[in-house]
């Protein structure tokens, strides 16, 4: 699975980073989703080897303008592009009506349909043919979400040493038994593919989650998971001076939360604009906290990065 940076400013961009975008896919497809579409979002994708021609489906998880104001402008640009196959948009229920305004007073027509779903559909069943999802309520201002990822089928390996046990001879067969796939042998033999592959490894799963105040209620859905995306727009000691008013978290509070959650992987994003390398406010404060709590790999997200999360639940930097 790939995780692409798109926006990793909050509120406003700032010259080294846009504001909310992330890109998701597993390792090598074409296909694709977005998870949150800040202006400017697609200046983004043309930096990186993603297409919205390939886009599967985009996931907001709230309306404010940091994480949705780019969506109105992609889909046109995807228009213009000549794409006609169906987009997937799962967002709050006031997003597809503030798309169908901007369509309508600035007369864009789309050459391809739109699929709307609020995050209770998820609920219904899947999405999806390559990824499970599933969201989860957070605390904001307005109503937000959190979505989890998890890939829906697993390979199987053959059991090789079985297969030589009872004199499968090594062919194309081999193949056919590795896809799942009941095979004859030469000999008469009818062989059950089921018979002959190992049990399939975990399912890698990713939680993204938008803008939150209460990391606590993650509880069910990062329990475990391989790699949790969640703002940390502030240190504690900046976030106790501004009051619970923004609703947004703080470095020590989710790394606290990602640490009695089991999380491997945590990924810190959506950084107020105040924090800045070489600045008085450097983002080293944010690692500092967050690295004081919260004891697996720890990353700060940055504008383009691009990361590959393997079958082993290890996550590094892609080698482009």
């Amino acid at each position: 699975m790939e995780l692409i940076f798109l926006g990793t400013s909050a509120g406003t961009p700032t010259r080294q980073r846009n504001m909310s975008g992330l890109a998701l896919r597993l390792r090598g497809a074409r296909a694709w989703v977005l998870v949150d579409c800040a202006e400017g979002t697609q200046h983004r994708i043309l930096r990186t080897p993603l297409s919205v021609m390939s886009l599967r489906a985009v996931f907001i998880t709230h309306m404010h303008g940091d994480h949705c104001y780019g969506l109105p402008g992609l889909l046109a640009s995807a228009g213009l592009l000549g794409r006609s196959d169906p987009l997937t948009i799962v967002g709050p229920p006031p997003l597809r009506a503030m798309i169908e305004c901007i369509m309508q007073a600035s007369e864009l027509s789309l050459p391809f349909p739109l699929v709307w779903f609020t995050p209770d559909d998820l609920a219904a069943g899947p999405l999806l043919p390559e990824l499970a999802v599933d969201a989860t309520a957070l605390s904001h201002r307005i109503p937000c979400w959190a979505y989890g990822f998890a890939e829906a089928t697993v390979e199987r390996r053959i059991d090789t040493g079985k297969l030589r046990a009872d004199a499968v001879p090594s062919s194309a067969l081999w193949g056919e038994i590795q896809h799942g796939r009941d095979v004859v042998l030469p000999d008469g033999r009818a062989i059950k593919a089921l018979d002959y592959l190992l049990p399939p490894r975990r399912a890698r799963r990713i939680v993204v989650a938008g803008d939150n105040d209460s990391p606590a209620l993650l509880a069910t859905s990062a329990q475990g998971a391989d790699v949790l995306v969640h703002e940390a727009t502030y240190t504690e000691e900046v976030l106790q001076k501004i009051g619970p008013g923004p609703q947004h978290s703080s470095a020590m509070r989710i790394a606290h939360f990602a640490e009695g959650a089991g999380v491997r992987n945590l990924v810190l994003t959506h950084f107020s604009p105040r924090y800045q390398d070489g600045g008085p406010l450097p983002l080293s404060l944010l690692a500092d906290e967050a690295r004081a709590r919260y004891g697996g790999r720890l990353l700060l997200a940055r504008d383009l990065d691009h990361y590959v999360l393997d079958r082993t639940g290890e996550l590094r930097l892609a080698v482009e």
